[in-house]
């Protein structure tokens, strides 16, 4: 594929062309604003003046409200008794949250692997960055579940996992900064978005609200991307993209919280997973889940937009998404997404903590 300069690359066995003397002069500027502001929304996992992540879990405390549940309208719901319905969605809590530890695991090994193969020293550089911010949210997710949990961390789901694997290993860039930067990342704005609006745990609202402050800044990097690179392809390379781009949206849109993704907790509540499919296609159809995706915090819409704004959804492709959501709304919008609003109210607060800190570190100093 054509490359813009700023995201040309090399095979990651090809250590030599790192050592080229030229590529340390060959730094383009595109990224210089995002690695600067890197200071700026910098917050600490293990400092309660960020976060408290040590505290216990308080007694009582529901992380998600059954709406949250896709199986408490269902035939599953009627066959917990109350005390069963807590545990029931405590344990959906601990798989959903499970799930968003494992993808930005995947983040920080897909993050690694572009430091590997960037020419550009300031896509390097940016690369690397996002390294330490994935590096702390796993560790922010592994203290959450540790206070939350007892520790407890459910095996990834298989349409994560599979999607994870095909972008952290692949050698098609495009696969991974639109696989990362676009999809999963994307996904993760729309769940920390719905986790915020919607979770009854202040600790949880605080660590997506901190994440996002992050991946609003990764999301910003795919986006550079696509307009740098989207329109010097091809037509036939932009189709590979884009029906790539397709392919992985059906792929979650139909398997991300589906029963099977899910069946190690049904038989703790002696229910088969398949019967629990069946009742869940049963009272949740098609309709439903176009209802859900005109919210402006679905994970889906949400992903939607971000592939439709950065150009990857044509004409070719656009009654496919249209099938869910009104796509001439959403191109009616600004770039925005709902998550954003979230994350500016965060860098504020950090920006705040920051400044108190380093006064704090002056005084030690002088």
């Amino acid at each position: 594929m054509a490359i813009d300069p700023s995201y040309r690359t090399v095979s990651r066995d090809d250590f030599p062309a790192m050592i080229e003397v030229p590529r340390y002069f060959q730094r383009s500027s595109d990224f210089e604003e995002i690695i600067a502001r890197t200071e700026e929304h910098f917050w600490n996992p293990e400092d309660p003046d960020y976060i408290d992540l040590k505290a216990p879990r308080p007694a009582n405390l529901e992380i998600l409200p059954d709406e949250f549940l896709a199986e408490s309208n269902t035939a599953i719901w009627d066959r917990l008794d109350g005390g069963q319905r807590l545990r029931f969605r405590d344990d959906v809590s601990c798989w959903f949250i499970s799930n968003l530890l494992h993808g930005e695991q995947g983040a920080l090994s897909l993050s690694a692997s572009l430091c590997e193969i960037f020419l550009d020293p300031g896509a390097q550089e940016y690369a690397a960055n996002q390294v330490r911010e994935e590096a702390r949210h796993v560790h922010a997710f592994t203290l959450y579940m540790k206070s939350r949990f007892d520790g407890q961390i459910f095996p990834v789901g298989d349409t994560i996992r599979s999607l994870l694997c095909d972008i952290v290993s692949s050698e098609e860039v495009y696969k991974k900064i639109i696989g990362m930067q676009m999809l999963i990342e994307g996904l993760a704005m729309g769940s920390f978005t719905s986790l915020y609006t919607n979770s009854t745990d202040p600790t949880l609202r605080r660590l997506c609200q901190l994440i996002m402050t992050d991946e609003a800044f990764h999301h910003r990097f795919g986006k550079l991307w696509a307009h740098s690179v989207l329109p010097e392809l091809s037509t036939e390379e932009h189709a590979r993209v884009e029906d790539w781009a397709l392919e992985c949206f059906q792929r979650l849109l139909f398997n991300l919280v589906n029963a099977e993704q899910k069946r190690l907790i049904y038989p703790r509540y002696g229910i088969d997973w398949e019967w629990a499919r069946d009742a869940i296609a049963e009272a949740f159809t098609d309709n439903d889940r176009r209802r859900l995706m005109k919210q402006s915090t679905n994970i889906f819409r949400t992903l939607v937009k971000t592939l439709d704004k950065a150009g990857i959804v044509t004409e070719r492709t656009r009654a496919h998404y249209g099938a869910w959501v009104d796509m001439d709304q959403i191109r009616s919008e600004g770039d925005r997404l709902a998550g954003d609003d979230i994350a500016d109210l965060g860098i504020a607060d950090l920006i705040q903590i920051n400044s108190t800190k380093r006064k704090i570190v002056k005084k030690l100093v002088a």
